[in-house]
């Protein structure tokens, strides 16, 4: 009997220890992610307009010591106008997850808490915007406003809220029968104080990771439609834009000039669903002691 406790001992010690291990792993990874992350934003703002200059000597120059991405048909540094590419598209797609992770939030809990007309209204609204492409969606959106920043911005946000507010929606509607949230109703508690008091503060880990996730599509979906000639404009240096001028050099044998700015922005996509993870794993009992 002595010896059967001491393995269960040494086996709940164990895996006590392994649940640490991942958990240290864990917020490794979304610290180097992080820092990645804030490095390219950073990196990207600082390089001028000057830096990009025009060198006629080293057009088409192929990926070398000089220029690791090489250059492009009028000798612009492939490197340096990656960077500030994706640090365009980092903040775009930054600004388009927070704004709509507070439709979502607005959304998730209204349409539980102020009855079931609201509900029925919002439910209705959310199957209306899945039930168009993304991106015809965004196109549409982004002409009507005049394109540019301001309408890829609005077309974006107008179509990645309804995810994450399904997922509020379900999460308030649990906390929406719990005892203590019954309680609170029957000593005259508006809803206000309710949402605020009782359910805001349980849907801020759904809240967090939510608006993690949605950043690589907000991020690629900008690069999409700035491709296709309806997002930012093409003076702008954006990842969409690049891609879109390197088409016509493809045939050429001009590979670096759409691979490494593709690439980069997939690794970066990679990079935030990795954060995103991490986070949930760290947040959520369900994945928080699973091993990876």
């Amino acid at each position: 009997m002595q010896n059967n406790h001491l393995k269960i001992n040494r086996y709940i010690i164990g895996l006590d220890m392994s649940v640490i291990r991942i958990r240290e792993r864990t917020i490794l990874s979304i610290g180097i992610f992080s820092v990645c992350f804030i490095g390219l934003v950073i990196a990207g703002s600082v390089i001028s307009d000057k830096a990009l200059y025009v060198d006629i000597a080293n057009v088409f120059a192929p990926p070398s010591r000089e220029h690791f991405f090489g250059t492009d048909w009028i000798g612009r540094d492939m490197l340096l106008r990656t960077a500030k590419g994706l640090s365009i598209s980092m903040k775009i797609g930054l600004l388009c997850s927070v704004t709509s992770s507070l439709i979502a939030v607005a959304f998730g809990i209204a349409g539980p808490m102020m009855g079931k007309k609201a509900d029925a209204f919002i439910s209705w609204l959310i199957d209306l915007a899945l039930s168009v492409p993304h991106t015809l969606v965004i196109i549409l959106i982004s002409v009507a406003c005049g394109g540019g920043l301001k309408g890829i911005v609005i077309g974006v946000t107008a179509t990645h809220w309804t995810s994450l507010t399904r997922i509020i929606r379900s999460e308030v509607m649990q906390l929406k029968e719990a005892e203590y949230t019954k309680i609170s109703k029957r000593l005259g508690k508006s809803n206000f104080f309710i949402a605020k008091e009782h359910i805001l503060p349980h849907i801020i880990p759904q809240l967090a990771v939510g608006t993690v996730l949605i950043f690589p599509h907000a991020v690629l979906h900008e690069a999409a439609v700035t491709f296709l000639g309806f997002g930012l404009p093409a003076h702008e240096p954006a990842i969409g834009v690049i891609l879109s001028e390197s088409m016509k050099y493809l045939t050429g044998g001009k590979w670096w000039l759409a691979f490494f700015p593709g690439a980069s922005l997939v690794l970066i996509s990679m990079m935030v669903n990795g954060i995103g993870d991490g986070i949930e794993k760290l947040i959520n009992p369900k994945t928080a002691h699973m091993r990876t």
